[in-house]
């Protein structure tokens, strides 16, 4: 087992990586508040581990909150689904909430935590390579909204993070690739030797080989609590990881929730974010080539939706209601080089439109 460590003082919290995590008790029971658990998963993952986890909390009285499965469903009005149970059993605020699967369930139990009687603890147990690489470490919590995605929501640390790989073997194929397009995310902000790594032994995650699965997972995890350790709201170094990611919530929205995945709204969003940097002069074409090999190689998209889909005008609206707009002006995420991203509003219109016209 690995054991990082997300440094923030008072509300500093491990997280720990191998196999067989969910069924030790002895790992998690530290970090539990009370005597009351309250479990949240979703209909995908509950079949799959929710006994086991279940039994891993033997020792507590343990309700279950069990979500529909899909973006779609990461909503105001699902999350009330978790406040039920926890307010008709008398869930005090000793309690501690469980997330047991991907981003979407994190995000809103962790939002839950937040909320309920004005905070409880919540642990993490990532069940897809997303969020184990990206939305379960950081304190990140919230709900979408049809004009926007996460702009409801809070920071809320968990106690701890759990990340047992062995539960990516039922991962879906697609959903494996759009963990990936996180992965790579780390590589091309802040990790030139990390993007050298992945370029050589992308077969080998996409074969799922322990070995190189939990190579990534850790690479992945030291370069996000690194970074929330210096900014862990997002006042300025951690906007980084957005990178792709105003372009991808627009495509996200803009299909319709659960149309794409997350994973592939980042990838290609990070496309049209490095397009652009292209037409800045930042990147040269061979390094444009070069990326965009390694978003293929992981079976994601590069392109985003066609004009006839989502249009200028539409992609333009929804990306100006992210959260990184100031004073009505869309700040983006863009590359130097590969391994060095930067936030920057100094770009021209006519350029960004030109993005959005030809990488299509």
């Amino acid at each position: 087992m690995k054991t990082l460590n997300v440094d923030l003082g008072e509300r500093s919290y491990p997280i720990f990586i191998g196999q067989q995590l969910i069924n030790d008790p002895e790992l998690i029971r530290p970090y539990v508040q009370g005597t009351q658990v309250l479990i949240v998963t979703n209909t995908t993952v509950a079949p799959l581990y929710l006994e086991q986890v279940e039994k891993t909390f033997s020792d507590y009285e343990v309700r279950v909150a069990v979500l529909p499965d899909g973006e779609e469903y990461k909503s105001l009005e699902v999350l009330n689904k978790i406040f039920d149970v926890a307010l008709a059993n008398r869930f005090d605020r000793k309690c501690t909430f469980v997330a047991l699967g991907g981003g979407v369930v994190g995000d809103m139990t962790g939002f839950a935590a937040a909320a309920y009687q004005r905070g409880v603890n919540f642990i993490q147990i990532p069940t897809t390579l997303l969020s184990q690489v990206d939305s379960s470490v950081g304190g990140k919590t919230g709900v979408n909204h049809p004009f926007g995605k996460n702009m409801i929501g809070a920071f809320h640390q968990p106690e701890c993070v759990v990340i047992d790989t062995d539960v990516l073997s039922t991962l879906e194929d697609r959903e494996l690739s759009a963990g990936l397009a996180e992965v790579i995310k780390y590589g091309l902000i802040s990790d030139y030797p990390f993007f050298e790594w992945l370029e050589q032994y992308m077969d080998e995650l996409l074969a799922r080989d322990p070995v190189a699965l939990t190579e990534a997972i850790e690479r992945s995890c030291q370069n996000k609590a690194k970074i929330v350790a210096l900014d862990e709201k997002e006042s300025g170094l951690r906007a980084l990881f957005n990178l792709g990611h105003t372009f991808g919530h627009a495509i996200e929205a803009g299909m319709g929730y659960g149309k794409w995945l997350h994973g592939e709204g980042v990838s290609a969003g990070s496309m049209q974010a490095i397009y652009l940097s292209k037409l800045m002069g930042n990147i040269s074409q061979a390094d444009f080539d070069r990326i965009e090999k390694i978003f293929k190689h992981a079976k994601l998209p590069t392109l985003p939706p066609s004009v006839n889909e989502m249009s200028n005008q539409r992609f333009l609206d929804l990306m100006a209601g992210d959260k990184k707009v100031q004073a009505g002006h869309i700040r983006l995420v863009l590359l130097k080089r590969i391994g060095e991203a930067y936030v920057t509003g100094d770009y021209s219109q006519s350029m960004l439109e030109q993005t959005l016209t030809e990488w299509r």
